[in-house]
This record gives structure tokens, C-alpha cells and sequence, in this order.
């Protein structure tokens, strides 16, 4: 299998200013995330940054990073330039590995790049897990994905879906023991020709209302094939209490 690890870093944020290069037990967060990139099957790992500074953080420690536009409306947008700069085949794989996910597993980067190269029907790959807490279902900031029987997306939202309308009826304080809920996981494997075309899509209302990129493609017709993986992630760092978090767990691994 060979695919290449794209890590996606712009400075905007407003929680956290400069985020990429926050510093993680003595270096960058985007070369946290990069190195946990570097220990999946990945051919090549590559940081795509709109900001020099990013890119000298990535050269710095040895990484190859590319100086991207600035106007990218998201990391999938980013993605499409990348593969365009490299010149790559329609038939090559990226991961897309946000840059704020420093605790990433290099075998699900592996999964998710795996499945679509199974999945020759499939324009793109996510990956999610299982529900488990009724709390993760009816928040709105969990993203939810249904699948078909061949184990691609039906839809995502930020609602509780499926909606288990009698058990809910009777408790909707408690998930039924066999509802198939799934919590997605924002990690995604993409065909270089497919990344070419989805940055011309039209964006459709169900992306605009639920707010959520990967929604333009099953709106336009393309199929998301959903790894599903038996334990959910450690969470990125959007938060000032997340990279205390991530900072704690990193120390304790030194």
C-alpha cells in the first residue's frame, strides 16, 4: 500500500492563538501531529500550510511542507492544491491528518487508507466508532454518521441519528443496547483525482445547515466508505484545557 499523509495547518484560531506551533514537550504541535503521521505505512508525509512560519517549523525538523494559498475555505480545499503542486495520479492516496491531532494512531491513518484502496466505488474514506453514552448522541458538537449495509455513509449530523423512536419513548435518557450509533471521526483518505473535483462541487444545503464539508460529496453522488474502528480516539486540541490534556499525557510518555 502506498499513500501520502497530508497534514493541514493554518495559524486562524481564536481559542488558541498560533496553534500549530504551540509547543508540546519541546516542540511543535503540527510536528507532533506530523511524526505520528511519519510512524503510519505512509510514503511520504507532507505539512501544506498557508504561513511561513509552519513551514519552517516543518523544515526544521525534517519535514517536507508545502506554502499553500490562504484563501482555502477548508483542509479538504488545501488537500485538492496539494495534489495538484505534486502532480499526482488520479489513482494516488492522501490522508488528510488535521494538524491539531497530536495524539493521532498511525494504524488508523493506516486503516482509513487501506479501505479505500479496497473500495474502488468509494471517491473517499472516513473512519468512526461505536456509541457507547447516550451524552455523545445528543450532543451537537459529536458528529453522527449512518451507513449503509455495505458500510458506507447514508448521511452525517450533528442530530441524534439513528433515532430509536420507541426505546427513546419510553427512556430517553438511556441508549438501547443494539442501536448502531456511530460517532465520526474526522480523519479522511481521498483519491487525487477525486480531490481535484470536489474543490470545483457546488456546496449544497445540507453542508451549509449541518455545517459539515463531507455532506457535498453524498450531495453530488460520491460514495464515503466509514472504517469503523472498536475505541474512539484521544480528542485533538481546540481548547486551552485540551492541550493541558495533551501536554500531561505526552510528559507521562517521555
Amino acid at each position: 500500500m502506498s499513500f501520502i499523509a497530508v497534514v493541514p495547518a493554518r495559524m486562524a484560531s481564536t481559542r488558541l492563538p498560533d496553534k500549530p506551533l504551540i509547543d508540546i514537550c519541546g516542540k511543535p504541535m503540527v510536528v507532533r501531529t506530523a511524526q505520528r503521521a511519519r510512524a503510519s505505512s505512509a510514503s511520504r508525509v507532507v505539512i501544506a500550510t498557508d504561513d511561513a512560519r509552519i513551514e519552517a517549523a516543518a523544515a526544521a525538523h525534517g519535514f517536507d511542507a508545502l506554502l499553500t494559498r490562504g484563501d482555502h475555505p477548508s483542509g479538504t480545499d488545501r488537500l485538492a492544491e496539494v495534489a495538484q503542486r505534486l502532480a499526482l495520479d488520479d489513482a494516488a492516496i492522501l490522508v488528510n491528518v488535521q494538524g491539531d491531532e497530536p495524539l493521532i494512531e498511525p494504524a488508523l491513518i493506516d486503516a482509513v487508507a487501506q479501505l479505500l484502496q479496497r473500495d474502488p466505488q468509494a471517491a473517499m474514506a472516513t473512519c468512526a466508532s461505536r456509541i457507547t453514552r447516550a451524552e455523545t448522541l445528543f450532543s451537537p458538537n459529536a458528529v453522527k454518521v449512518v451507513c449503509d449495509a455495505a458500510g458506507r455513509a447514508l448521511y452525517f449530523s450533528r442530530s441524534p441519528i439513528p433515532w430509536a423512536r420507541d426505546a427513546f419513548a419510553q427512556d430517553p435518557a438511556t441508549l438501547p443496547g443494539n442501536l448502531n450509533a456511530l460517532h465520526h471521526i474526522g480523519l479522511y483518505a481521498y483519491r487525487a483525482g477525486f480531490l481535484r473535483q470536489f474543490s470545483k462541487l457546488p456546496q449544497g444545503p445540507l453542508e451549509r445547515w449541518e455545517s459539515l464539508e463531507q455532506l457535498r460529496a453524498l450531495e453530488n453522488g460520491h460514495a464515503i466508505a466509514v472504517h469503523v474502528t472498536p475505541t474512539h480516539p484521544a480528542a485533538g486540541v481546540d481548547t486551552p484545557e485540551d492541550l493541558e490534556r495533551v501536554r500531561r499525557l505526552c510528559a507521562s510518555q517521555v
